[in-house]
């Protein structure tokens, strides 16, 4: 069993994980996926296809979906005047042009440099962030998205080697507020039928919003992990689904959330009395084992980075030790892990 003094460990959360495990391309269809069903109860396991997921629904439930979508945050562009590569990776909009973002080679994008994409985009380099990235503003002669669309690529992790060829793969099928700089991958299992069949059932299907950005996918290089700092990412809760949320929860029902960033959503919109506040915000909300949940009662979710925030807080909502014996079953029965990987539901 996992001590007090260990919860605080980075090294805590390690897992061994085989390479070949780590998923190269995503399932066809999307809800052909293996399934682990953990029931945090009677600490069981249940190996399942993820359509199957829909017999564990009852009517009332809520599932929270995240519909952000992914944008094309990576693009590849020429110093202005030596013409070094650097690559300029968009973590999140702060005002009309502006963004924050991680330049590769940081070193040669000192403030004030200008980078050219081509002759209708250039950026400036204007400030320093706290996290090592940078404040840049955008110049561009036609419209931005327009632009990003044509010469941005969409952000596979780095663990993931080729670029796959379909990219609204890498993206839920209710993908909607163009925002992020990853895929809240839980939400890739889901086919539009998938839904159309719970929703039949009797399953209301609401929609938060969490941007994902470098809180959500940044890694934990501090050995304790209370010292870890999150970065914020932008939230939204409407007043029509905190009324759906709240009554379901006031009549005994569930809320089961799709993915680490609804959970995130959710927690970070409650008040300390469980009621969910709709909210236009940003939120560096941090779980950890020891996080008492005011709002989600069950969890879909894919298998994550050891030492990571999101085995973090799957260990806040399963335990530790259920955690890693979780992620020990799935190893020895070669379940495929990350964000092309299988999902489990913890319920």
């Amino acid at each position: 069993m996992t001590s007090l003094k260990d919860i605080y460990k980075k090294e805590t959360y390690y897992y061994n994980l085989p390479e070949e495990q780590i998923a190269q391309t995503p399932a066809q269809p999307r809800d052909s996926s293996k399934l682990l069903v953990y029931n945090r109860k009677t600490k069981k396991f249940e190996d399942k296809i993820f359509h199957d997921i829909i017999d564990y629904f009852e009517k009332g439930d809520v599932l929270v979906i995240n519909d952000t979508k992914v944008i094309p945050a990576r693009l590849y562009g020429i110093k202005e005047g030596t013409g070094a590569k650097i690559e300029v990776f968009l973590l999140k909009k702060i005002g009309l042009n502006t963004w924050e973002a991680l330049l590769k080679p940081g070193k040669r994008a000192k403030n004030g440099t200008k980078i050219v994409f081509n002759d209708k985009l250039f950026l400036t380099v204007k400030s320093d962030t706290d996290f090592g990235g940078k404040v840049v503003e955008f110049t561009c002669e036609d419209i931005f998205e327009k632009i990003l669309d044509e010469i941005g690529i969409t952000p596979l992790p780095p663990y993931i080697k080729k670029q796959y060829p379909d990219k609204n793969r890498y993206q839920t099928v209710y993908a909607k507020t163009e925002g992020s700089s990853a895929a809240p991958t839980a939400g890739l299992h889901f086919t539009k039928e998938l839904l159309k069949r719970m929703e039949a059932k009797g399953v209301k299907v609401v929609k938060i919003l969490l941007h994902v950005g470098l809180g959500t996918f940044r890694p934990v290089s501090e050995n304790n992990i209370l010292e870890h700092n999150m970065h914020s990412e932008y939230v939204e809760v409407t007043q029509e689904v905190a009324d759906i949320i709240n009554t379901a929860k006031d009549k005994g029902n569930r809320v089961i959330a799709v993915g680490t960033t609804s959970v995130r959503t959710l927690e970070s919109a409650c008040d300390e009395s469980g009621k969910l506040i709709p909210c236009k915000k940003n939120t560096n909300i941090f779980i950890y084992p020891g996080y008492k949940f005011k709002m989600v009662d069950a969890l879909i979710t894919n298998f994550h980075l050891p030492e990571s925030t999101l085995i973090m807080l799957v260990s806040a909502f399963c335990g530790i030790d259920e955690t890693l014996n979780m992620y020990k079953h799935a190893v020895e029965n070669k379940y495929r892990f990350f964000s092309f990987g299988d999902a489990t539901f913890l319920i």
